[in-house]
């Protein structure tokens, strides 16, 4: 066996998605829970649960006890607030950092290229901070893995896009045409955090998908479309226009006291220009692309909404 890895958020979209790359390179998996997993839910005989958050330091302790790696893959995507937003994803990983280091274990912290802009959102900002938060606990001997936007089966963030390619009469798109958005499959981001795991590198590596430098908003519109074989136009919104829908996404966030993934942070991300990854911030084992191409990925992950009666 290669060891053991304790993992956070493993019952989460890419969590679930992660556990059995892991298995399969031979690694013992503990995982950490606030409840005890359903079917469905990275469920496997041999992972072995802890029950806890992040806040608890005790459930932390028994996690990391005796492993070899951590890997913190746990974080808010929602939150009322920026200070939520921090609660779970810097002081989460400063909580799960020193857990580690207690028992002498590597650390992978696999954090978001939004990161890259901690000024746009609150969610960037918190990701941003935990990274520094990371380092301030083990110094410099942690790896750092940011995700593009990621997609694929099971995740809910990215579903109104595929309904949107399902169904609307008209498909609006963003920013401007020189917008560039890496994106990346669910299973192959999966695999590059299981690389990490194996691999004994210090410092900080974005991931790029299939195409590092990324995919104009109208290219992606027009593959979404294709798996679903339709040809509905393409409509460019004005970015005063998004930014405004955010503003009043975020009063009704308020007013509900319901956190909602889309506001004005979000729209600020959504517009951004420059979402590509670069060669000089991409992993040293990662010479080339990865796995899936936008068409494979999109194809695959239409099917499988539509098999389970998500669209």
């Amino acid at each position: 066996m290669a060891g053991l890895i304790a993992l956070t958020g493993a019952t989460g979209f890419l969590g679930q998605r992660l556990a059995p790359h892991l298995l399969a390179q031979g690694w013992s998996l503990r995982a950490l829970a606030r409840r005890p997993p359903i079917e469905g839910e990275a469920r496997k005989d041999d992972l072995e649960w802890v029950l806890g958050d992040l806040a608890d330091a005790g459930a932390l302790a028994r996690l990391a006890a005796g492993a070899q790696v951590f890997v913190h893959l746990a974080g808010a995507i929602m939150a009322r607030d920026r200070a939520g937003f921090l609660a779970v994803n810097e002081a989460g990983a400063a909580a799960a950092a020193r857990a580690a280091k207690a028992v002498g274990a590597r650390f992978v912290l696999v954090s978001s290229l939004a990161a890259r802009q901690p000024q746009l959102s609150s969610y960037a900002f918190s990701k941003h901070a935990g990274e520094l938060a990371a380092r301030e606990v083990l110094g410099g001997s942690l790896t750092i893995i940011r995700p593009p936007a990621v997609y694929g089966p099971g995740d809910r963030a990215t579903l109104g896009l595929f309904q949107l390619a399902a169904h609307a009469p008209i498909l609006p798109y963003p920013g401007a045409p020189t917008t560039r958005l890496a994106l990346a499959h669910v299973d192959d981001v999966a695999a590059e955090i299981a690389e990490a795991a194996r691999r004994d590198e210090d410092g900080r590596f974005a991931l790029g998908g299939h195409r590092p430098q990324g995919y104009g908003w109208r290219e992606i519109w027009r593959t979404a479309r294709s798996a679903f074989n339709r040809n509905a136009p393409l409509m460019p919104l004005p970015v005063s226009l998004i930014h405004a829908a955010g503003g009043i996404a975020d009063l009704a966030s308020r007013l509900t006291g319901r956190p909602a993934i889309f506001g004005a942070g979000k729209a600020r991300e959504l517009t951004h220009p420059d979402w590509a990854v670069s060669p000089s911030e991409m992993a040293p084992w990662r010479s080339g692309p990865m796995g899936r191409s936008l068409d494979q990925g999109f194809t695959e992950t239409a099917a499988w909404y539509r098999l389970k009666g998500w669209l």
